[in-house]
């Protein structure tokens, strides 16, 4: 099994993300800081797009449990930290001096990776060898990539290598969870990657700094919690 879906979303995150740059540089400060602003106010939009309904009765407090404990493991692991590392190597080791590249790349990757979309497209491809999901998430991260380059630079374009890394891992462990995903176990999943990207909308308004990536652990934690529980 080839995962064609996969690879055509780092493809269309490079196009993307090196058609910001090449439009960052023609852009002033106003233009980049009002892209910057309404591309917060979209992410926020898709968090709590993502996030209402919650689930019914008790299982919104599955949502809640699932948040806090992987926070702690999150912060436990120094997570964010760790990818921000990561970061600062692939941007010494392409020799760049943006002062934004760290802080794009784990932006980027955080959004193209965090949604209810990257979950169920791994599923697909690494179960029934359908594509049909990631190859629309491509088209969906090609445009988000362009609007976050615009704004962070060329270190949008390097998130495909996390983003590579995660949903390969997703995709061929899949199968593990053949016969235990439902309808419950998504729309869970779901909640719990929007109020992530709420946390995304608010770093790139500048309300308040959201630690996402010690958050991550949140979404294996859903998956857990419903399994035990449901």
């Amino acid at each position: 099994m080839i995962p064609y879906g996969t690879l055509a979303n780092a493809g269309a995150i490079i196009v993307g993300g090196l058609a910001g740059v090449a439009l960052r540089s023609r852009m002033g400060e106003g233009v980049q800081s009002i892209v910057f602003q309404g591309l917060g106010l979209c992410v926020v939009a898709i968090g709590i797009d993502m996030t209402i309904p919650l689930p019914p009765g008790e299982l919104s407090l599955l949502v809640l449990f699932s948040v806090v404990i992987g926070g702690v493991i999150g912060r436990l692991l120094h997570l964010e930290d760790h990818m921000e590392g990561l970061g600062d190597r692939v941007k010494k080791w392409v020799g760049s001096e943006d002062g934004q590249f760290t802080e794009g790349l784990v932006t980027a990757f955080l959004v193209f990776c965090v949604g209810a979309l990257t979950i169920l497209g791994a599923f697909e491809e690494g179960l029934n060898n359908n594509h049909t999901l990631y190859y629309t998430k491509a088209m969906l991260d090609g445009f988000a990539a362009l609007a976050l380059a615009a704004t962070y630079g060329i270190g949008v374009v390097f998130s495909f290598i996390p983003l590579l890394i995660y949903q390969l891992s997703l995709t061929y462990g899949a199968f593990l969870l053949t016969d235990l995903v439902d309808e419950t176990m998504i729309q869970m999943v779901s909640n719990v990657g929007g109020i992530l990207i709420l946390g995304i909308g608010i770093n790139l308004l500048g309300l308040k700094k959201i630690v996402v990536g010690d958050l991550l652990p949140s979404l294996p934690c859903i998956v857990l919690l419903v399994l035990l529980f449901t």
